[in-house]
């Protein structure tokens, strides 16, 4: 009896904290997604702050909107869902007074919405043929519909600010049918602090991945090599002739050559993890494995990459007919090689000494003819 009482106790005492921290909470969770121009989350989290303060403070909505609570409600799923269909932008921009009028539109949607739903029921219920449909013409349809959207373009896009925004639907679903049994500033909390995850994985990832080859950054090989043991291997990794292949037919093909040569990068074998130095310099590097090791699974790449033929189609596309009745004069296949220099730790070698070795195995590679590797 007394653990009990001393457990609701503390959960009061927790309650009253929880609910004393969620406005700053939230705040300051716009705040950070408006800093990293996450304008969808940070609109949202001033949407969340809309609902717990009307729920908090029981301000007098109904002066203004009938059924108050289902309006709002019913706003913020509309929102959600046209919300995870922009792009991010910078919250103060001129995309700011867009999506301001788009609210107001929503919330005179909602508005009318709700109060013609009592003579739409009526209508649907006196004729004979549309009477079973009056149960289901509610704005739970809409938000079962809204809720399908974004369950299909999350899956679809893959995109992580889209989940969490889907998430957060279901939560704001589950608050206007009454599913959770959480107190609301529990569940904003909650919001906020998946909202801050987000937004921080989402920063992580365009500090230490490459946008165009989609491989980790030399950043993300510097934080690699604090945590190596004794025992390692690099490899530099450098396309040859690559500056006059971009001369030759444009950046385009050069940045499709980047993609191919960084699509066989990452099948390398032996454990090694591969990074873009920079450039058209790649590093593998091969945690707890000598150069005899790394040395196989570097000449089975370097063979892949000389081998595979890329096609270089002509820049004014054809139609399907066209392509078919006369093929292209101007398509071109031509192969890439690349040339690796590779170095293992010796005692007391700092990381970047290992790198620079490994740099100048890469030009002894380059002297040979290119298209090799040497150690």
């Amino acid at each position: 009896m007394f653990s009990a009482l001393h457990f609701q106790q503390d959960w009061q005492h927790y309650a009253a904290t929880i609910s004393q921290l969620t406005l700053p909470i939230l705040l300051f969770c716009a705040g950070f997604s408006a800093q990293f121009n996450r304008s969808r989350l940070a609109l949202i989290c001033l949407l969340w702050t809309l609902l717990f303060i009307s729920q908090s403070y029981a301000l007098p909505w109904s002066i203004w909107v009938k059924n108050s609570t289902s309006w709002l409600l019913l706003c913020g799923a509309i929102t959600l869902f046209l919300m995870s269909l922009m792009q991010d932008r910078a919250l103060f921009s001129r995309h700011l007074l867009t999506r301001l009028a788009m609210l107001g539109f929503i919330g005179l949607s909602t508005h009318f919405w709700l109060s013609s739903q009592e003579t739409i029921n009526s209508w649907l219920t006196n004729n004979k043929h549309t009477n079973l449909l009056a149960p289901y013409v509610t704005y739970h349809v809409p938000l079962f519909l809204i809720g399908s959207l974004l369950f299909w373009r999350s899956l679809t896009h893959k995109c992580l600010t889209r989940a969490t925004l889907f998430s957060s639907f279901l939560l704001w679903l589950a608050l206007q049918l009454n599913w959770l049994a959480l107190p609301l500033d529990v569940v904003i909390v909650i919001v906020a602090f998946v909202y801050l995850l987000t937004v921080s994985i989402d920063s992580y990832f365009l500090a230490y991945r490459d946008d165009l080859t989609g491989l980790p950054t030399r950043r993300a090989l510097n934080q690699l090599s604090l945590s190596l043991g004794r025992k390692y291997t690099v490899a530099m990794l450098d396309i040859d002739h690559f500056k006059k292949f971009n001369d030759t037919y444009g950046h385009d093909i050069g940045d499709q050559v980047l993609k191919l040569v960084a699509s066989k990068l990452v099948k390398v074998k032996s454990g090694g993890k591969v990074f873009r130095y920079g450039g058209e310099e790649f590093t593998v590097v091969f945690p707890s494995k000598t150069s005899d090791v790394a040395l196989d699974a570097l000449e089975q790449l370097r063979e892949d990459i000389a081998n595979y033929d890329m096609v270089i189609r002509q820049q004014n596309r054809q139609s399907k007919k066209s392509r078919q009745s006369k093929p292209p004069s101007d398509r071109k296949v031509v192969n890439v090689t690349v040339s690796i220099g590779i170095a293992s730790r010796q005692a007391k070698q700092k990381f970047e000494e290992v790198v620079k070795n490994a740099d100048v195995a890469l030009y002894r590679a380059k002297k040979k003819g290119r298209n090799n590797v040497s150690d």
